[in-house]
């Protein structure tokens, strides 16, 4: 696949995004230190997200542990909170571009789709809850730019699925294995998942990356990964549900230069490798040996349920009403029927009322 005028294949140099999230905290002036300091570490791109949080999360929405854990108590607040307007990331879009890289976006929305093609993203990619999410990849596929999808929490058989959806703009796709938990504990890397994907996936294969480890990208790259994804923030403290998932500008730096010298490294004098890296070379000097498997772990399964999506009631919907396009809307959490069986759900009649904001049950449905 090609993103902007860099050509990923298996033959490749890694490719690099630094994630930013919801790490400018809302903050559009954040957002431009941060992708300055992204540039600056040696990222090939900044990667944002776009949601408004009442079109993402419905009345049954909850926190993940993680949030909780970070400070949260509501959910929706939160992504008010966080949220970043189309217009407030031209600015950091435009930066990206001047800086010599790339910018990135995760729509969470279908109906935001529209909205992202007002900028000149070099690519889309998908948060691992959307794995499911048919009318969101479809819509995203559909707009020409290369698409990465990401697989935290997903089976094997919900990756090759989605790759069948997909298989229309298989040149401008990548699939990456990831482990939905922040900070992945790092005996839980799981990074056999990579030749398990490529096991399936004849095209790009990459890593999200959520441990705090510096030296995983390079062991990633070594199993076959060429895009890697990492968190990145200002600082590992800050309030907020990301940042102590992140790296720091200089543990970035750090990251980035192992995972693209890997051995290389050695060839430099010694006093001219930061001590960090020193310690991150000695960790990883062969390639791991790791069993090809594919799994939702126990640590994920918190977030597959809340962060998945659900079809959602866009209306109070009445008992023996048929159902149209137009009742539904695609919403946090995970609990209801799927996104992909909306055409099945399509004509058919509700069994019982069901409330405006809340997810459709199978049991609605007759």
């Amino acid at each position: 696949m090609r993103i902007g005028t860099t050509s990923i294949s298996r033959d490749s140099a890694p490719y690099i995004i630094a994630e930013l999230g919801v790490n400018h905290d809302g903050s559009p002036t954040r957002a431009l230190e941060l992708t300055r300091l992204a540039a600056q570490a040696g990222a090939h791109a900044v990667k944002f997200q776009l949601f408004k949080a009442d079109m993402l999360m419905s009345k049954a929405s909850k926190l993940a542990a993680y949030q909780r854990a970070a400070g949260e108590t509501d959910p929706v607040d939160m992504l008010r909170r966080l949220e970043m307007s189309i217009d407030a990331m031209k600015p950091c879009v435009d930066l990206a571009h001047s800086l010599g890289i790339h910018a990135i976006v995760s729509v969470f929305s279908v109906e935001l789709v529209p909205v992202a093609e007002k900028l000149p993203w070099d690519a889309y990619k998908t948060a691992s809850p959307d794995i499911i999410n048919r009318p969101l990849l479809e819509a995203l596929a559909a707009t020409g730019k290369p698409l990465i999808v990401s697989t935290g929490a997903s089976t094997l058989d919900e990756i090759q699925r989605a790759i069948r959806w997909l298989a229309p703009v298989k040149d401008r796709l990548a699939i990456l294995q990831c482990v939905s938990s922040y900070p992945t504990p790092i005996e839980h890397v799981e990074l056999g998942g990579i030749p398990a994907i490529a096991a399936i996936w004849d095209g790009v294969v990459g890593y999200s990356d959520h441990t705090d480890g510096l030296s995983t990208g390079m062991d990633a790259v070594m199993l076959g990964a060429r895009i890697l994804e990492k968190h990145f923030t200002y600082s590992r403290t800050a309030k907020g549900p990301d940042h102590a998932a992140s790296l720091e500008p200089d543990d970035m730096k750090a990251y980035c230069l192992n995972a693209i010298g890997g051995p290389a490294l050695a060839e430099f004098p010694l006093e001219h490798v930061p001590a960090v890296l020193r310690e991150a070379f000695s960790i990883a000097s062969a390639t791991p040996q790791v069993e090809a498997i594919k799994r939702v772990l126990p640590i994920e399964e918190d977030v597959r349920r809340v962060s998945r999506q659900s079809l959602v009631a866009a209306r109070d919907l009445a008992a023996g009403a048929t159902i149209r396009r137009e009742d539904l809307t695609i919403k946090r959490p995970g609990t209801g029927i799927p996104p992909y069986e909306l055409d099945s759900v399509l004509g058919r009649r509700l069994s019982r009322d069901v409330e405006m904001d809340m997810p459709l049950m199978p049991q609605d449905v007759s």
